[in-house]
């Protein structure tokens, strides 16, 4: 039974995208209330729960969970807090909803794969929010209804007008390319098995240090051929489309804009200017998602299982990148929790 009829979270992180989730909780979707917020910055935490009634504020993950008014999880810490912060939600049998990465390296998401299996049922989801995008949900389903054959190739642009300072080459990879890796998987329904990193000459636009754009290529257990343009120092927006290339036609997403404008000889909309705007319904509906299966005692969207062939993937396509060749995924054997 939830607390006041409604399901109490903790959200651990509250940062950019835990105050996001924070605000979700309380004044966008229904169902739920933020019960306890969590930060190592004990002032952070102090403001962001001083306008929410009846929320209680921790700077201990653990502690927090063993509040008898929390009855589920959202992680929103940085990824290398991940693993402490879901081994501690395990032990309370609490459900999860994990912003990705679920871990940042495959030993450690193993770790929580294992874990998981001992409890004997699912307790994760992995925050995958494309997965719940109203453009990416219809290519999703027209893929599965077979009507255009057999996926044979899927491109993908991913663009982003600027990163902040420091942002690496591996970062291109495990903050951004992780994305199309996971909506590949899920759109194909097949395995990514090799990854190979291909780079133009960089930018005039990319810092100093950065190689960008790139250009990345993942095969699959099914044979399909996928492409990613990866390019983060654009300068205009953000931007994510995605074409499916079958059998018997093609499928593309992401060039619809809310609105087209004609005027004084001109025509054109707007560019959303990062991921928070252009997937703030995703957002919307993959929390609300989360707290209405908890609520009906499932658990339900991308598992640890996705979060861990991320990971696995992720890693073949740092090294891929750094030694200039293809580089196959190892993946272990599918467990049996994780099958459909």
């Amino acid at each position: 039974m939830t607390r006041h009829g409604t399901l109490g979270v903790a959200v651990i992180g509250t940062g950019r995208m835990g105050a996001d989730h924070v605000r979700r909780i309380n004044d966008v979707i229904s169902g739920a209330r933020v019960a306890a917020v969590v930060d190592i910055d004990a002032e952070r935490v102090k403001a962001i729960a001083g306008g929410i009634e009846g929320c209680a504020v921790y700077t201990d993950p653990a502690q927090a969970m063993a509040d008898p008014g929390v009855d589920a999880v959202l992680i929103a810490s940085p990824g290398p807090a991940h693993e402490a912060a879901l081994l501690a939600a395990f032990e309370q049998d609490l459900p999860v909803l994990c912003e990705k990465p679920l871990t940042p390296d495959a030993a450690s998401a193993l770790r929580v794969l294992e874990a998981e299996q001992k409890l004997g049922h699912r307790r994760v989801q992995v925050g995958f929010m494309r997965r719940y995008d109203r453009e990416y949900l219809k290519l999703k389903a027209l893929l599965a209804s077979g009507e255009l054959g057999r996926p044979l190739m899927l491109h993908n642009r991913h663009r982003n007008a600027s990163v902040p300072p420091g942002f690496t080459n591996a970062m291109l990879i495990n903050d951004s390319v992780v994305h199309e890796m996971d909506v590949t998987r899920w759109l194909l329904d097949q395995e990514i098995t090799a990854v190979t990193v291909l780079r133009p000459k960089a930018s005039g636009n990319a810092p100093e240090g950065l190689d960008d754009p790139q250009f990345v290529i993942f095969e699959t257990d099914g044979g399909a051929l996928v492409d990613v343009e990866i390019n983060v120092s654009c300068g205009f927006g953000y931007q994510v489309q995605a074409e499916a290339v079958c059998e018997s036609g093609t499928a593309r997403i992401g060039d619809i804009h809310d609105l087209l404008v004609n005027t004084a000889g001109r025509w054109g909309g707007t560019i959303a200017p990062d991921f928070v705007e252009r997937f703030e319904d995703a957002y919307d509906r993959e929390v609300q998602s989360w707290v209405d299966a908890t609520r009906r005692g499932e658990v339900t969207g991308p598992s640890a299982w996705d979060g861990y062939a991320a990971a696995a993937v992720c890693e073949a396509g740092v090294r891929a990148q750094a030694e200039g060749h293809r580089v196959e995924v190892e993946l272990i054997e599918r467990p049996a929790l994780y099958r459909a």
